[in-house]
């Protein structure tokens, strides 16, 4: 979901990891020239949709990243199905508030125009969250108190847990410690 945390714990996490980082907004807004929300106000969600798909179909094709989808990503079969058993999907959630206090900073086009920030996120999540949740391989809830590198270390523990990567991933990232 938006404002989840995505980009922050991405980041941190990938340096850990010491791969590279690519956030699908900056992807699009690099392709694009200029900003998303540009294109969304312009020409509306389905153009919006497209640019995100031809970003996604080259995301699949990577090898050793960490990739912060766009909030929405998911709710698209078209983008789940070229990105289906290419890695590991991690869903963070929060609670509404702290989504909607997170993104009120960033002035993102609506989903749902017409209806205050807390409503468009809880239409989002009512309606989609069988979506997030079921392409998400791990669900970790991003709204505990906890620090950035907290979150990375937990997430990485549950990787390493969870067998998600090798003993090769390991050492790369134990070179990389976060402090």
């Amino acid at each position: 979901m938006i404002g989840s945390g995505k980009t922050a714990i991405g980041e941190l996490l990938a340096e850990k990891l010491n791969w590279p980082f690519f956030d699908l907004d900056r992807e699009m807004d690099r392709e694009l020239g200029r900003s998303f929300h540009d294109l969304v106000h312009e020409k509306g969600w389905l153009a919006f949709r497209e640019v995100e798909y031809k970003i996604c179909k080259r995301f699949s094709r990577m090898n050793r990243s960490v990739i912060a989808l766009g909030g929405g990503t998911v709710r698209y079969d078209w983008n789940t199905d070229i990105l289906r058993g290419t890695g590991v999907m991690i869903l963070l959630e929060a609670n509404l508030s702290d989504l909607a206090e997170r993104v009120r900073k960033a002035d993102r086009p609506r989903v749902n125009p017409g209806v205050s920030l807390e409503e468009d996120l809880d239409r989002i999540w009512s309606t989609a969250a069988h979506l997030y949740r079921g392409c998400a391989n791990i669900i970790y809830r991003a709204d505990q108190g906890k620090s950035v590198p907290e979150e990375v270390q937990d997430i990485y523990n549950l990787l390493q847990v969870k067998k998600l990567f090798t003993a090769e991933h390991a050492e790369s990232a134990e070179k990389n410690k976060i402090e």
